[in-house]
């Protein structure tokens, strides 16, 4: 009696989409795989274009979003694992995103503000 011996490819990304309520991962097996949002966090929390601004990792073993220093394995999605951060982790992310978006909001106030002030001077 004989058996056949099958070697298991190693799924990769190949093109990422998010929705405003999943992440779907077509695969370069051909099957495309897809988790919801709340199982990412800081995904979830993402804009659209941070969202947007992915790329892949090594081979495309995994994904990485720059803007929201979120990293997903394909293994893990492909096993329907969730993030393993930890809430205390995410809490610190988001309150630093939160300070950071108040600094950049004020230093684009204050640009707008110093550039307006040369015109004003200039009309009296």
């Amino acid at each position: 009696m004989s058996s056949l011996s099958v070697k298991a490819l190693e799924p990769k990304a190949q093109r990422v989409m998010v929705t405003e309520d999943s992440v779907v991962v077509d695969l370069t097996d051909g099957r495309s795989v897809s988790a919801p949002l709340a199982w990412y966090p800081r995904l979830l929390h993402g804009k659209p274009e941070e969202r947007d601004n992915w790329r892949l990792m090594g081979s495309g073993e995994g994904i990485h979003w720059p803007d929201l220093d979120e990293d997903l394995s394909i293994e893990s999605l492909v096993l329907g694992r969730p993030s393993g951060e930890s809430g205390q982790s995410f809490k610190r992310w988001l309150e630093t995103r939160k300070s950071r978006g108040k600094r950049v909001r004020s230093a684009t106030r204050e640009r707008s503000l110093q550039r307006a002030a040369p015109q004003e001077a200039r009309r009296r």
